[in-house]
């Protein structure tokens, strides 16, 4: 069965990341799908605020990886794979140390790497309905 939470605006975007936070079980790797501009940064940054995150959270586009620390000291891994032109530049930088470390991962642009995403990943899709809500389905 698949989660939904509707985002009705930057005004209820925390609670929206509450609910996500609430779903999360001990699942650690989330796949963010979404059209450029759905708000997949905007969700994953108030998602990391929730956990109490206190640094600044923007997106890896260049990086490709960002680290935070929640407020527990866990370590939360942001990638961004946008700039990923093929699977094989992911090895470059030990992609499988990352998302099989145990720490939770949140990664935006899954399709590039899709193939190496552990079994287990969490896929959440992001879109844009025409009222300018948004839903996030975890599943």
């Amino acid at each position: 069965m698949k989660n939904q939470i509707t985002i009705n605006g930057l005004e209820n975007i925390r609670e929206a990341a509450r609910q996500f936070i609430s779903l999360m079980d001990q699942d650690t790797v989330f796949a963010f799908h979404g059209e450029m501009g759905a708000g997949k940064t905007t969700f994953i940054k108030a998602i990391c605020e929730e956990l109490g995150v206190e640094d600044v959270i923007n997106s890896p586009t260049f990086a490709i990886v960002n680290e935070y620390r929640s407020a527990s000291a866990e370590l939360i891994y942001h990638f961004d794979f946008y700039r990923i032109n093929k699977p094989e530049e992911a090895y470059d930088f030990g992609y499988e140390d990352y998302l099989y470390s145990g720490a939770v991962c949140f990664i935006e642009w899954p399709e590039k790497i899709e193939d190496l995403l552990p079994g287990d990943t969490v896929h959440v899709a992001i879109s844009e309905n025409e009222d300018g809500t948004r839903t996030v389905t975890l599943g």
